[in-house]
């Protein structure tokens, strides 16, 4: 059997059945199993991309049903195996079920072997177009990578950092704790000729004044207690990449004066030497506070900032980018569950609604924490709004109507009829006319949406 077989697995306990399907799907590697422990035994031996699962296998001790604990199990072991589940003939509360926990599809006994392989066929090709697309996810090194957006604000900032990735202009992100400043700041290194070389962070908050600049500058033997032999600081280890300045807006005044002196000169000294050391460093800068108004409390230096904000790109909060907290929990979602050996099956529906609800006044780093904490503690096969510590928002969960994109539009186009209407004051060709359609066509939309012009209605009376 080759890696690329497309393996079937039958879990069926009627022989006169079992001879049926191994007749009627021989063009697949169909691998059969009895029961539940034949199916786990086969599932691991073959792994599977389709399992066609019989329901109806006789109960186990405990008064689950066979069929449906093979499910939970094969699920669990094999996540994104499809699976299609049969049920006897008026069985539907145990296929809703089965579609509930997991499975890809549901068939009623009798079976029609035509159907039953229309619906195994469409099972494999959802398979392989999911496994490409994992692979393709995991296997190309965009420059993006680690960035999601899909807000229109979180887009135009990533349009500009691609134009200002292959420059050497110093770059200030400005951005509440949270939203992924040192993200944006190695896709900038990423996308920029230094790709090959270092990058190099350091957090400015993080170590104490006393200490930084040697973390910054380095060092010569003996400059201090302790200091037992030549050390090169980060901005030393920078040269020819990039050297990332986090929080920059904490830094202290003298520190400053040093820094703005290698960034109009481009030299360093270690503390305690005398020798000026030449470094070609792309400097990007990241801050959570106000620049502006540390400067006007004379905190933070004028001509400091003017050299770090040769380009500044503002990072909107994760609560101002519509559309993108569900977008990235979901990559959070693939990323928690592969680093913790979970098989779960996604996010329950409550959980999008509460994320989309969710003020997340942590940004991305706390939309972080909630998922991989809901995903190392869930006792559920879907993360929901509990595991996540938030509260379901109004309502079942489920998807809004208002996403059904064709309710949208037939509501959009009814009201520009109307709208169209009242202001023709009914006269069709003059609404026709404000739609930019024909009239036939408009007499068209006004049939399919039931609406009449004010003249036909006065004509009538």
């Amino acid at each position: 059997m080759t890696d690329n077989a497309q393996r079937l697995l039958i879990v069926e306990d009627d022989p006169g059945l079992t001879r049926q399907l191994r007749w009627a799907f021989d063009d697949y590697s169909p691998i059969f199993a009895e029961d539940r422990a034949g199916a786990v035994d086969q599932l691991r031996r073959h792994e599977p991309q389709v399992v066609l699962l019989d329901l109806g296998l006789p109960p186990a001790a405990d008064g689950i049903t066979e069929g449906m604990a093979a499910l939970d199990e094969i699920l669990a072991l094999a996540p994104m195996t499809k699976v299609i589940v049969v049920t006897g003939n008026g069985d539907e509360s145990s296929a809703m079920q089965a579609i509930a926990t997991g499975a890809y599809d549901f068939y009623q006994k009798p079976v029609d072997t035509e159907i039953v392989g229309l619906i195994i066929q469409r099972a494999f090709h959802i398979w392989q177009l999911e496994q490409q697309n994992r692979e393709l996810r995991s296997g190309v090194d965009r420059p993006l990578d680690g960035v999601v957006a899909i807000s229109d604000n979180m887009r135009q900032v990533l349009r500009q950092l691609e134009k200002i990735a292959p420059t050497n202009a110093t770059t200030l992100l400005q951005g509440d704790t949270g939203t992924g400043k040192e993200v944006l700041a190695r896709a900038l290194h990423r996308l920029s000729p230094r790709a090959n070389r270092s990058f190099v962070a350091i957090n400015c908050a993080a170590i104490p004044e006393h200490l930084l600049e040697s973390e910054l500058f380095g060092y010569e033997k003996g400059a201090f207690t302790g200091a037992q032999k030549q050390t090169p600081g980060k901005v030393e280890l920078a040269d020819g990449g990039t050297l990332f300045l986090d929080e920059i807006g904490d830094m202290a005044p003298p520190l400053q004066a040093k820094l703005l002196r290698f960034l109009q000169e481009r030299v360093i000294e270690r503390v305690g030497g005398r020798r000026e050391i030449a470094v070609d460093a792309r400097v990007i800068c990241a801050t959570h506070r106000d620049l502006n108004t540390l400067i006007a409390s004379g905190t933070f230096r004028e001509d400091l900032y003017y050299r770090i904000a040769e380009i500044t790109l503002h990072i909107p909060a994760l609560k101002d980018r519509p559309g993108d907290a569900v977008a990235i929990a979901r990559v959070l979602f693939e990323n928690a569950s592969g680093a913790h050996k979970r098989a779960l099956r996604g996010l329950a529906p409550d959980a999008v609604a509460a994320i989309e609800a969710y003020e997340w006044p942590g940004n991305v780093r706390e939309l972080e924490h909630r998922i991989n904490r809901g995903v190392i503690l869930t006792e559920n096969n879907r993360l929901s709004a509990a595991d996540l510590g938030l509260s379901a928002p109004a309502g079942d969960g489920r998807t809004p109507e208002r996403l059904n994109l064709r309710q949208v539009r037939d509501e959009a186009e009814r009201e520009a009829v109307s709208q169209s209407l009242e202001h023709a004051e009914g006269n069709v060709s003059h609404a026709a006319r404000l739609l930019g359609i024909s009239r036939p066509a408009l007499y068209d939309l006004m049939r399919k949406h039931r609406i009449e012009s004010h003249a036909a209605q006065s004509a009538s009376s």
